[in-house]
């Protein structure tokens, strides 16, 4: 009997040995040579899978992606669940936490997020998965300061719109600073920081 291979996890695979390889060496060096070396399979599997090798940086990014929105997702359906919970200011920066630096899988998502991004401004075809990122993240906080401003976590004025770009742009700021200057921005700063940034929303000031 032939080998059945599921596509959806080969081309995953293959997506983990881009990152792999990108992880140690950089992106520009995620050659489909080296990504089929590093998968362990014959450069024409790989060209089975992915037509070229942008697509195969597509599908990468938006893998990268799929990750961290799903780890993201997992704390706001629990944050934004109506369950009558009180301590949704732990669990909301517990939340933005999950997009900042705070270990090393996520010291390592950022620095390649970081990659794909600055890559995007030469790449075309990376540009809408950046963009759907950035809308998501957008989008998520929007959410989330709306529903603290509804139970009375915000004042009422509180600018929704104004509050989520400020807060999305503070999360951008640290995750770049940490992923350049580690040793510069430790965990315990950044987390220092968004509680601040936190405590200022709550109080208006």
């Amino acid at each position: 009997m032939p080998k059945i291979v599921d596509p959806v996890a080969r081309r995953r695979a293959v997506a983990q040995a881009v990152l792999s390889v990108a992880a140690r060496h950089g992106l520009e060096h995620a050659s489909l040579r080296n990504v089929a070396d590093e998968a362990g399979l014959a450069i024409g599997s790989v060209r089975h899978y992915f037509a070229d090798h942008d697509e195969l940086m597509t599908f990468t990014m938006k893998e990268l992606s799929r990750r961290i929105g799903d780890r993201v997702r997992t704390h706001a359906e629990q944050l934004l669940a109506p369950d009558g919970r009180t301590d949704r200011r732990a669990e909301t920066e517990e939340l933005l936490a999950e997009l900042l630096p705070l270990d090393e899988a996520r010291r390592q998502e950022s620095a390649l997020w970081l990659a794909f991004t600055t890559a995007a401004h030469t790449r075309p075809e990376l540009r809408p998965c950046a963009a759907e990122m950035q809308t998501d993240l957008h989008t998520l906080i929007s959410r989330v300061l709306h529903e603290a401003r509804c139970v009375g976590g915000l004042p009422g004025s509180t600018d929704i719109e104004l509050e989520s770009t400020r807060l999305a742009a503070l999360l951008d700021g640290l995750n770049l600073q940490a992923t350049l200057l580690p040793d510069r921005y430790p965990p315990k700063l950044l987390r220092q920081v968004l509680r601040r940034h936190l405590d200022t929303l709550r109080t208006g000031n």
